[in-house]
């Protein structure tokens, strides 16, 4: 049976796809975003669409890493990520001075929650607080310093040189071939009991279930390994559950900060 599923990854996926660089690349963030958009209260709905000018949850998506090239918002940078040693508990390591993904989704919450924030202020951050969440449920975004979250990682997909953390940003999700509509309409059905379990906890919880598939990640990857189809076997569906998760999550906050 493991054998005839291998084989249909082989017919499906043709080979590796160049895809992009950013976290979880487009396809990934505008998928956990349409799926945020399909379970917003109509009341949440109907002030992110007031604060993004008509634009959508997978639209927006991508914004924190468009903005990246301009030194303008360079400050942002750290709040992509976390990095602290496996073993070792977020809450005991010395803290980057200017922020980690922890700080960056807390500092967007605050300001959409804040009364006095202006309407720039808040659809702005509420553009950060989409990808930050996204971000949040990469493995490898709540790295290790060491190979700085595995962009120094290196290893091969389908014979080409590439690092794990391209792996994890890009390359499982656009291997796999699906558009981000394709993705969110194939998300698993859940029903309304799991959907609140899955929102249920705190930002940071959140993180350490990415911290736990990170370590996985490790545990199964070698540097100098040729991924391809077995990996694409043990963690396509890891991946498409972690966006789900994402989505699911972006979700709940937006409907707790508008009601």
């Amino acid at each position: 049976m493991r054998s005839l599923l291998i084989l249909m990854f082989v017919v499906l996926f043709s080979g590796p796809s160049s895809g992009a660089t950013d976290d979880w690349g487009k396809t990934g963030h505008r998928t956990m975003g349409e799926i945020a958009t399909k379970h917003l209260s109509k009341r949440a709905a109907k002030k992110v669409s007031a604060l993004l000018g008509g634009e959508s949850l997978a639209f927006v998506s991508t914004y924190a890493d468009e903005i990246r090239s301009d030194n303008t918002y360079r400050k942002y940078a750290p709040w992509h990520y976390v990095n602290f040693p496996f073993g070792g508990r977020y809450e005991n390591t010395p803290k980057n001075k200017k922020g980690d993904i922890i700080v960056g989704i807390q500092n967007a919450i605050d300001v959409l929650k804040d009364a006095n924030a202006s309407q720039k202020e808040k659809e702005f951050y509420l553009r950060m607080l989409v990808h930050f969440i996204g971000d949040l449920h990469m493995p490898l975004h709540v790295g290790i310093k060491e190979d700085k979250g595995g962009n120094s990682f290196k290893v091969k997909w389908f014979g080409k040189q590439t690092n794990l953390h391209s792996i994890w940003d890009t390359k499982i999700i656009e291997s796999y071939g699906m558009s981000y509509t394709e993705l969110t309409n194939n998300a698993d059905a859940l029903n309304k009991k799991e959907i609140e379990s899955i929102q249920s906890g705190a930002v940071t919880d959140w993180m350490y279930e990415s911290r736990a598939l990170c370590e996985d990640v490790y545990v199964h990857t070698n540097v100098g390994d040729n991924l391809g189809y077995k990996y694409m076997y043990r963690y396509v569906n890891v991946t498409r559950k972690q966006l789900q998760k994402a989505g699911l999550r972006l979700a709940g906050i937006l409907n707790q900060i508008y009601g």
